[in-house]
């Protein structure tokens, strides 16, 4: 089983804005006093130029343009909805947002199978909404795949009885913690799991600073570890620069790559990027905007495909 792919899926917003909805428990999303539709061209601009830069390198990006009407400010992010899987499977997320909620498109799929990509079965725990019970995606997941473990830190975003069932769903260990940001003088649970660490082949960047307990910081290291991954610690101050929001994906001839935004990886010490450039070269892009009133990044913007291809 393969930890990376090279092929993701991505939206082009059409509506691009700081969603009031989302902003609640979200730290990380800040007001850029910005006309709307200058914010929404300013984030068009540095999604086209994220996806010219993953194209070049030979990453297979599907692009998907959001639709005005539904008026989804966080389309952007479509790995919090969606995950697709090596054996046809394609799992549905409940959202916390319930102007989320409506960036569930079943054409997606349609496009996928028009590319080649054979889609089995859906999974769907959506309806876990009707009792405010939410797991959203990749950002509240973070699956080793080739290890078949489910890493995520619970919040109002990241229900542990949901967690258990996608993990007996999909055969998955469940590895759960608690994980805290510094809000205000005041540790609040970080919204997703995404921001704080990230899972590569032969590596694991992550802040264990922010796994306040002591046994859950030394369960987590503990499952790193005798999975071969080198840690490579980054500090609470780092996930405030979206250090922690990264994905390794595969260019052409199997080259792997560390995908982050510019402002993630000036935020990396040299040590940081040595341990890191051991394994695979980076490519970062200018997601500012985006970041500023998304409160997401590199990470949130790529929905991995998995799916066999005929």
């Amino acid at each position: 089983m393969k930890q990376t792919t090279n092929t993701v899926l991505m939206v082009r917003p059409v509506a691009f804005r700081m969603n009031e909805q989302t902003a609640v428990n979200n730290y990380f999303q800040e007001d850029l006093q910005l006309k709307q539709e200058e914010i929404n061209r300013k984030a068009q601009e540095e999604f086209d130029a994220f996806v010219e830069k993953l194209e070049t390198v030979g990453v297979n990006v599907i692009v998907v343009n959001d639709k005005k009407e539904l008026d989804t400010p966080d389309s952007i992010f479509p790995n919090n909805w969606v995950s697709f899987h090596n054996d046809g499977r394609v799992a549905l997320y409940p959202m916390f947002a319930e102007n989320r909620r409506k960036e569930r498109r079943m054409e997606f799929f349609e496009v996928l199978e028009s590319r080649g990509f054979k889609i089995d079965e859906v999974v769907d725990y959506t309806q876990a909404e009707e009792e405010e019970v939410y797991l959203e995606g990749t950002g509240s997941l973070i699956l080793d795949r080739a290890n078949r473990k489910a890493y995520c830190a619970l919040s109002p975003r990241a229900d542990e009885d949901l967690l258990i069932e996608f993990c007996e769903d999909f055969e998955y260990t469940p590895v759960v913690f608690n994980a805290f940001q510094d809000v205000s003088g005041e540790r609040k649970a970080i919204y997703h799991t995404n921001v704080m660490m990230c899972i590569a082949e032969e590596f694991a960047v992550i802040c264990l600073d922010c796994i306040d307990d002591v046994k859950e910081r030394k369960n987590v290291r503990k499952h790193l570890k005798e999975d071969g991954k080198e840690i490579i610690p980054i500090t609470e101050a780092q996930i405030h620069e979206f250090a922690g929001n990264m994905l390794q994906v595969r260019g052409a001839n199997g080259k792997k790559y560390l995908i982050m935004s510019d402002t993630a990886h000036k935020s990396l010490t040299k040590g940081q990027i040595n341990a890191i450039e051991k394994y695979c070269e980076i490519l970062s892009s200018n997601l500012n905007t985006i970041e500023t009133c998304g409160g997401g990044s590199a990470r949130c913007m790529l929905a991995e495909v998995f799916l066999p291809n005929e």
